[in-house]
């Protein structure tokens, strides 16, 4: 029996970035001078994930500006990421405007980052006999992948919408267990976060630590048994390898309710996004939004 219980939680911030950055070289802007460009990007997106995959269930799940555990331990945590664009702040009311009008919810818990939320809401709904699906780019949600736990990672002109599931996450790391994941990543660091990770410990050395040792506690109980600089190295390294695995390390115990219902697709308000896109003179788009099939999807959750 095919399983209807198929939720898609959205990473907000990482798809209206990588919808802004796909126009940056001929951002779209409207008559009246705004950007729309992560808008129109976001709401593609969307509507093509719930047309292709009709899920029963969906949630939009951000960050939010206070600080989390991972700041106030690590204070240079994503400290050298540049202020939000302003194309991006100004999109931000609009396109919580257009999930009003798709009657979308968007969740959020401070002193969590969405990551938390959306790993949390996952392993909760996974229980409850969902089979999730988190949509984003960011190679970090491979270690909530299981049995009915996915990425979908939303493709581009260079390659394919991907979803990974476990056998594509242990190909793709060369690991042998997903919950390996967060030592591969702890040892490698990550500049896109400012984690350190292990000094002089990359992809090929962490495979190879990872082989012979299983994770990383393993690895610096075992220093004795490696020669040379890369020793020194790791020996020097561990209290920074340590904090940067747990640095990477997802929280899936956020204190979040899962209220399934509250996520169901349902009917979206077809005149307010028609007043919304006449405002962002989104002409060409219109007509696919208002005939995409949550308006179905709702019959059939009832049903």
């Amino acid at each position: 029996m095919q399983n209807n219980k198929k939720l898609f939680l959205l990473d907000a911030f990482a798809l209206i970035y990588r919808a802004y950055f796909a126009f940056i070289k001929n951002p779209r802007i409207n008559s009246k001078g705004l950007n729309t460009s992560a808008i129109f990007g976001f709401v593609n997106t969307l509507i093509e994930v719930i047309n292709k995959q009709q899920p029963s269930h969906i949630a939009v799940v951000f960050d939010t500006k206070k600080p989390t555990d991972r700041h106030i331990e690590y204070p240079e945590y994503k400290a050298h990421r540049e202020a939000m664009p302003e194309g991006i702040s100004e999109s931000l009311p609009y396109i919580d405007q257009f999930l009003v009008a798709m009657k979308i919810p968007k969740l959020f818990k401070d002193g969590f980052e969405a990551d938390d939320v959306i790993g949390t809401l996952a392993k909760k709904a996974e229980k409850e006999g969902f089979q999730v699906y988190m949509m984003t780019s960011d190679k970090d949600f491979a270690q909530l992948v299981s049995e009915n736990i996915f990425m979908y990672r939303p493709g581009n002109k260079w390659q394919p919408t991907a979803i990974w599931g476990i056998p594509e996450v242990l190909e793709k790391f060369e690991i042998k267990r997903v919950d390996q994941v967060t030592d591969y990543l702890g040892m490698m660091g990550d500049s896109a976060d400012n984690i350190p990770g292990i000094p002089g410990v990359g992809k090929k050395t962490a495979q190879k630590f990872i082989a012979e040792y299983g994770n990383m506690e393993s690895l610096f109980e075992n220093t004795h048994q490696l020669k040379g600089k890369i020793k020194e190295k790791v020996d020097e390294g561990k209290e920074m390898g340590l904090l940067s695995k747990k640095l990477v390390t997802i929280i899936t115990d956020v204190p979040i309710e899962f209220n399934e219902k509250e996520l169901i697709v349902e009917s979206k308000d077809k005149q307010a996004i028609q007043t919304l896109f006449e405002e962002l003179e989104f002409r060409a788009l219109l007509p696919r939004v208002l005939s995409s099939k949550s308006d179905n999807q709702e019959q059939n959750n009832i049903s």
